[in-house]
């Protein structure tokens, strides 16, 4: 079974469906290729891909992965402790902001928030560029700046105090992560199990407050 996920999908949504597939069905090999954009998946020989709902093109058939989750920005309390917070949206132009840029593209990513019941779309400038949210987590937890990620991979770093939210009314939601393929796909044996599995562990952590799957 081969899956395309982008790389923020690999802890949040595969990485408990490959270890339940692992034990359920041992004869079943799952291939993960992490890739940020987006491509042609029967084309390029693979059974599924995992996304963000909103990237997904839709005629394809699609299973959600994760409940819907925020982009939040996040800051070490060192770095709290030496450059303070910011006051707003605008004064973010006055803080080192981790940067992320878009390998297939070459863009650098802008920052989706809400400032005022108003959805914005801010440029930022920093220190350090990185190509993976992870990258990002590091450098904010080094105290280097602003980081620009997804709540659920900041949580146990929240919730411990290595990370602290930075202007919380300016996160915006975004729809979660969802496993897409192509129709005529559905009925593969190997797909299928995936997708049961998947089912499984979502209703699971629906269960339990806190946990994404």
């Amino acid at each position: 079974l081969r899956i395309n996920a982008s790389n923020i999908a690999i802890p949040l949504a595969v990485t408990p469906v490959v270890a339940a597939m692992a034990e359920r069905y041992p004869d079943v090999t799952v291939e993960i290729v992490a890739d940020q954009g987006l491509i042609d998946i029967v084309g390029e020989g693979f059974d599924a891909g995992i996304r963000l709902g909103e990237m997904i093109a839709q005629d394809m058939v699609t299973v959600r992965m994760t409940p819907p989750f925020k982009a939040v920005i996040v800051a070490s309390p060192a770095y709290v402790g030496k450059h303070g917070r910011p006051r707003d949206v605008a004064d973010l132009a006055n803080h080192n902001c981790i940067g992320y840029r878009l390998v297939r593209s070459g863009a650098l990513y802008r920052w989706d928030l809400n400032d005022n019941d108003r959805d914005v779309v801010v440029e930022t400038r920093g220190t350090a560029i990185v190509t993976d949210s992870l990258g990002a987590i590091d450098l904010a937890l080094a105290g280097v700046g602003l980081a620009y990620v997804f709540e659920p991979l900041v949580r146990a770093d929240l919730a411990a105090g290595r990370l602290v939210q930075i202007l919380p009314h300016t996160a915006i939601e975004e729809p979660g992560l969802f496993l897409y393929f192509p129709r005529r796909a559905s009925m593969a044996p190997k797909l299928r199990a995936f997708i049961d599995s998947a089912q499984e562990i979502g209703r699971a952590s629906m269960r339990t407050p806190g946990r994404v799957a």
